[in-house]
């Protein structure tokens, strides 16, 4: 594992009508949906592991908190501004802020991992959980 460049990490993302929060077929609200926030989040800070993981190793997210402070509509562009907050060895712990223009629609932190993906394949073999 290398280690962590030191910089900043942007991304930006442009809300999709598919995004808004949708549960069982029904939208609950016209905005972009917490769970799409998530998983943008997620490769935002996701962006520091390309980065540091070696060849023979992976990412594998271990949490995620979101602070959902405002709604991102469709058509507009989120910008996720993440920083390395802690590295711990091989976990790597995330800050983010994503904003619409000057609004601030979450923040939080994010927990990853960086494993051999040998380990990780053991890990996520179901066999293995039942022992």
């Amino acid at each position: 594992m290398k280690n962590p460049p030191p910089s900043i990490k942007q991304y930006h993302y442009t809300v999709k009508p598919e995004d808004v929060a949708t549960f069982h077929g029904e939208t609950v609200h016209p905005v972009c949906s917490t769970y799409v926030l998530a998983r943008e989040i997620e490769w935002a800070t996701r962006l520091f592991v390309l980065e540091m993981k070696d060849d023979d190793e992976e990412g594998i997210g271990t949490y995620i908190s979101i602070d959902h402070k405002s709604p991102a509509f469709v058509g507009e562009e989120i910008i996720f501004t993440a920083r390395i907050q802690q590295q711990n060895h091989h976990e790597l712990i995330c800050v983010y802020e994503a904003t619409v223009e000057s609004r601030v629609i979450a923040t939080g932190t994010t927990g990853q991992k960086i494993l051999k993906k040998e380990k990780l394949k053991t890990i996520l073999t179901r066999s293995e959980l039942r022992s």
